[in-house]
């Protein structure tokens, strides 16, 4: 399972939509080192500066990979964590999240290319 949903959210998701502090906070709690990783990421884009910030280090473990995996491929999780934090979500491999300043910049375009794909492919990385 991907979140650990607590009653009363599931009761609250019945009933009709929920909202994003919710969600968000069922995200943080099940996901701790995705949430940690994109975070901050996000931490270090306000602070530095720049077109983006991302992350080169692969997950300590198959636990954590997981958890990236899931809050990324998932369009309600991604989504909302863009919402939430005001940026824009990329992913490459097992590992390489980054973040960028909303909107559709030069930086994020090069970075979702086929191109930036196959260049950020590596004999060590075959295995995420």
């Amino acid at each position: 399972m991907s979140l650990d949903v607590s009653p009363e959210l599931l009761e609250d998701a019945q009933r009709g939509e929920i909202d994003d502090k919710a969600f968000v906070e069922c995200i943080r709690t099940s996901l701790p080192y995705a949430w940690e990783m994109i975070s901050g990421l996000v931490a270090r884009l306000q602070v530095d500066g720049g077109e983006f910030a991302d992350n080169l280090t692969p997950p300590p473990d198959e636990k954590a990979r997981g958890q990236l995996l899931r809050v990324l491929a998932s369009d309600a999780m991604r989504g909302t964590l863009e919402r939430y934090f005001g940026v824009k979500l990329a992913f490459q491999n097992c590992h390489r999240v980054a973040v960028f300043p909303t909107g559709d910049s030069d930086e994020y375009r090069r970075f979702v290319t086929a191109r930036e794909q196959i260049l950020n492919q590596s004999p060590e990385l075959r295995d995420c």
